[in-house]
């Protein structure tokens, strides 16, 4: 990924979001095999890892920097702000004031073991902060040099122009796969437009397009993927085939789902870096082969001209966090 502002990262990177258990709030977490996973990344030429300080809270942060410590040099660390009001209100409460952000930044330094941010995000618009007040901090981070380069996630068209206006953007990050195309209309010709880099996250369907999931009565209790609406019902059901679908055509070309899905939206061009998110070493071996498979003409047809996803990609209190 290349953006006006030369952010240049690895075109698959590594997702850390599950290294905290985000998926569910129970459930063993193994710190040795993720920072494994961290390694075997880096090992495969990944330059570029993805966390944020509400993942846990904090967790995820805390194992990348253990991760980290000796290669800091060979990664471009990304991690987000914004989810976490460190004035009281603790995780969940949206808070992108300038006095959070740089209380924020202090905190995620520290549990990275590092002395600069490369890529540091808005993780969602705070409806009570003016953007130009937070990238205004943000612009102070980076020249006071412990931040390099800004980001925003699932951020309006409107306010990407307004954030743009006060402070280059590197980076946009937002949900992007076979199955939610959303940002192919406005937000893409707008990023190219202004030379900002797009990472898109969940480029697996939160892991529908792996193939391995058929039922979501595996799910834990408190997996919140059972309350998304593409996991349920009639949509569960009715996206599965476009799982089906993915799967004959990486059959035809020796790659799994994942490798196909990953693929193709490499193919949506070079400005573009998707973090898939594991803590399995096996996941990473598979995720980065990806950026070696060729996918033909007519496979890449059938791909564009998939059915669309059922259902919304969040559930209510989610949607309405996006797109603002």
């Amino acid at each position: 990924m290349a953006s006006g502002v030369q952010v240049h990262v690895s075109r698959i990177g590594l997702g850390a979001m599950t290294m905290a258990g985000t998926y569910t709030t129970g459930g063993e977490l193994d710190d040795a095999e993720s920072i494994r996973t961290i390694h075997r990344a880096l090992d495969l030429g990944v330059t570029h890892i993805d966390t944020a300080e509400i993942y846990g809270p904090f967790h995820s942060e805390e194992v990348v920097g253990q991760a980290i410590k000796d290669r800091r040099d060979k990664v471009v660390v990304a991690t987000k702000f914004g989810l976490v009001s460190h004035s009281g209100g603790g995780p969940g409460v949206t808070d992108s004031s300038a006095g959070n952000v740089k209380t924020a930044v202090e905190g995620s330094l520290r549990r990275l073991g590092t002395d600069h941010i490369d890529l540091y995000y808005q993780h969602r618009v705070d409806p009570s902060t003016p953007i130009e007040e937070t990238v205004g901090a943000l612009a102070e981070l980076v020249a006071q040099g412990k931040v390099r380069h800004i980001g925003l996630s699932e951020a309006a068209p409107d306010t990407i122009r307004r954030a743009h206006a006060v402070h280059p953007v590197a980076a946009l990050h937002t949900e992007y796969s076979l199955w939610t195309r959303d940002v192919k209309a406005e937000i893409l010709p707008l990023l190219r437009e202004l030379g900002i880099g797009f990472v898109p996250y969940s480029p697996l369907g939160h892991g529908l397009l792996t193939g391995q999931i058929r039922t979501v009565e595996d799910f834990a209790d408190d997996d919140w993927r059972k309350t998304n609406p593409r996991f349920t019902g009639a949509n569960f059901q009715r996206n599965l085939r476009i799982v089906d679908e993915v799967q004959a055509i990486g059959a035809e070309i020796g790659a799994t789902p994942a490798q196909t899905a990953l693929a193709w939206l490499l193919t949506r061009g070079d400005d573009i870096a998707p973090i898939p998110g594991t803590r399995r070493v096996t996941r990473v071996e598979e995720n980065t082969a990806a950026d070696g498979i060729e996918l033909s003409a007519a496979q890449l047809d059938r791909l564009n001209n998939l059915t669309p996803a059922a259902g919304e990609r969040h559930d209510e209190a989610n949607m309405a966090t996006i797109d603002r």
